[in-house]
């Protein structure tokens, strides 16, 4: 029997998304991924963060460009 095992993000938190993605994938590809400001114009963890803790859409489409690319 063959059990599915789905990436989770339990206990990673979204810091550690948004930098371990910046370094395996870079900030262009996030940025063409989701095309948000923050990933496109003079990108930082500290701005991205803050934009991607109000507002949920783009949490989550960077959370499941997170769970596409795990593991690093």
């Amino acid at each position: 029997m063959e059990i599915n095992k789905k990436p989770s993000l339990d206990s990673i938190t979204l810091e550690m998304i948004v930098t371990q993605l910046a370094e395996h994938v870079g900030w262009e590809a996030m940025g063409e991924a989701v095309p948000i400001r923050c990933f496109t114009h003079d990108p930082s963890v500290k701005s991205s963060l803050k934009f991607l803790r109000k507002t949920p859409w783009a949490r989550k489409k960077v959370e499941q460009l997170y769970l596409q690319h795990a593991p690093f």
